[in-house]
């Protein structure tokens, strides 16, 4: 073997020599230690949760079985068959208008008035319809007259038409006068007939117009209470709004608070539970305390498709000024008739 061959064999590195045993070992160990440490945390994490998730399920039992005794003992030991939710409703409620258009001149209520039926709740300018009454008056007096003058006429006619009669029977009145005759008697007694006709029409006009001028005077149609103002002196009304953007189309709105019931819709699933007459709680969201005693009227036959719920209708049987039109309610149908 030449120099440099032994030199190179000197360079030569030997990959067949082992590792030494101590580091292998050393790093199964550490990844057995760590896979242990993980494996320990996951299993206190996990059991933790679950801890906590019991104690919450139970807290939230407890809490149900509390308010399910609390509402047991408020009504009296009853436990209910179904509750729904709804709005309080008024069954008896109008937004009162004139039937005539004109300037409102004076507004005599406001929100929260209470009015009884037939009080004046407002008044409208009145001299347009005081200015057609007299002008269709004085029309009706002029169609009275010429009624007169053609009553005048035919009582003139009739006497000189049976005279002629007579005078035909007897020969002494010629065919044609008789006709002549005849004729201007007719003529006479359809003008009257005429004449009354249009005296009868004039003596309508009469009413409508003195309706009309009455009708400037608006009075509330039931005992209620003012839940809306909405006409203001001088602004426009009318029945049609045809005056414009700014006309408006009613004077304010009653609402008859003897009528407040709570309408309710009840999934069909569970409407063979309820029936009329069957006695029920309602708590107002304004007053969750407050127990009402109420019964149900009546289960409006028909189904609502999109929510297949069934409209029940219950009526209060104690009256307060504290239940208002729109408020939200709960409602306990219990068990048993009225």
């Amino acid at each position: 073997m030449t120099d440099r061959d032994k030199l190179l064999e000197e360079l030569r590195i030997d990959r067949s020599a082992p590792e030494p045993a101590g580091s292998a070992r050393t790093l199964v160990v550490s990844m057995v230690v760590l896979f242990a440490l993980l494996l320990a945390g996951g299993l206190y994490y996990w059991h933790q949760r679950s801890v906590a998730a019991e104690r919450a399920a139970q807290a939230a039992a407890d809490a149900a079985s509390a308010a399910a005794a609390a509402d047991t003992h408020r009504s009296g030991g009853t436990s209910a068959l179904l509750d729904a939710t709804g709005f309080v409703v008024a069954r008896r409620q109008a937004t009162v208008s004139a039937t005539v258009g004109g300037r409102v001149t004076e507004v005599l209520i406001d929100e929260g008035s209470r009015v009884t039926a037939g009080q004046v709740i407002a008044r409208l300018d009145d001299q347009p319809y005081r200015l057609a009454l007299g002008q269709i008056s004085a029309q009706a007096a002029a169609s009275h007259a010429q009624l007169q003058a053609a009553q005048t006429a035919f009582d003139n006619a009739q006497p000189i038409y049976e005279r002629n009669q007579k005078q035909r029977t007897a020969g002494f009145l010629s065919a044609q006068d008789f006709d002549n005759a005849h004729a201007a008697f007719d003529a006479t007694r359809t003008a009257l007939a005429v004449q009354q006709r249009a005296v009868a029409v004039s003596d309508a006009a009469v009413a409508s117009a003195r309706r009309n001028l009455t009708d400037t005077v608006i009075r509330s149609p039931f005992t209620g209470v003012v839940t809306y103002k909405g006409a203001q002196p001088g602004e426009i009304v009318s029945p049609a709004a045809a005056g414009g953007g700014y006309t408006r189309t009613g004077i304010g709105t009653i609402v008859d608070m003897d009528s407040l019931e709570v309408e309710v819709d009840v999934s069909e699933n569970f409407i063979t539970r309820v029936h009329p007459g069957q006695p029920a709680k309602i708590r107002l969201n304004a007053y969750p305390d407050w127990e009402i005693p109420a019964s149900v009227i009546a289960v409006i036959p028909t189904a609502d498709r999109s929510k297949a719920t069934v409209k029940v209708r219950v009526g209060f049987k104690t009256r307060d000024p504290r239940i208002l039109p729109e408020m939200g309610a709960r409602v306990a149908f219990e068990a048993g008739n009225t």
